[in-house]
């Protein structure tokens, strides 16, 4: 039962009190091993991806362009400078967007109906896109091998609307929208994604867990995604202080 997984909400509330070190890479910060980092430059189609390999450690990749820590807090700073059309940014082969984007990679992926299925962040969206629902802050996606289209993605919009959409078969392109939260512009706050036991849910700082249908997807093996997924034409900017995959 969902009341017995999710007994102590405390638990899904992942904002840590550990000091984050202004001097080092992200990879300092931050566990990033298990991650390959998409970015929005590169050649049409095929981005540059930067292997959780370099991003590791405190003297790992950083750019201070897209992908960097902030001097001041620590934080882990992620920028996309808009759309395609508005900046000439590069997109990946079965998207229209641009991103600065974490793919999970150990595991590449995972069975949605396994004991545990976890993304945890703790986050502030400083500049969310002009797109309606907004930038795309976390996301699941299907396995490679089964679809290009994800299982769910959450969105924060220039309102500070936190919305969920799911898709509702593996073609894609039938997405339902949910709103699940609303935190200020600028606010940091914690979200957890889970996918386990075949139920997929959401909860804003660490509240309620709110559960979403999964329609016609049959639980496809899935990756999770962590970053920032411009939708829109303008700018967009996330700040990270914690992030954490339990499988």
């Amino acid at each position: 039962m969902l009341s017995i997984t999710f007994t102590c909400l405390a638990l899904l509330s992942f904002r840590l009190a550990l000091a984050l070190n202004t001097d080092c890479a992200p990879g300092g910060n931050f566990d990033l091993t298990g991650w390959n980092l998409q970015l929005s430059t590169g050649d049409p189609g095929k981005p540059d991806t930067i292997p959780g390999s370099q991003l590791a450690g405190c003297k790992g990749y950083q750019d201070k362009s897209t992908f960097y820590t902030d001097s001041k807090d620590g934080a882990l700073v992620m920028k996309v400078i808009g759309s395609p059309a508005s900046t000439g940014c590069v997109t990946t082969k079965n998207s229209k967007h641009c991103r600065t984007e974490l793919r999970e990679i150990k595991p590449s992926s995972w069975d949605p109906n396994a004991k545990t299925n976890r993304l945890n962040a703790t986050i502030q969206v400083t500049k969310a896109d002009d797109s309606n629902y907004g930038t795309v802050i976390g996301q699941i996606h299907i396995d490679d091998s089964i679809s290009t289209k994800p299982v769910c993605e959450l969105y924060y919009n220039k309102a500070g609307v936190i919305t969920m959409g799911v898709e509702k078969t593996r073609a894609g392109g039938s997405s339902i929208y949910t709103q699940v939260g609303n935190v200020p512009v600028g606010t940091k706050f914690d979200y957890a994604i889970i996918y386990e036991k075949n139920v997929l849910g959401v909860t804003i700082n660490g509240g309620k867990l709110k559960t979403l249908s999964t329609n016609e997807l049959d639980a496809p093996k899935s990756y999770f995604k962590v970053g920032n997924y411009n939708q829109g034409d303008s700018a967009s900017e996330v700040r990270f202080y914690a992030i954490e995959t339990k499988h």
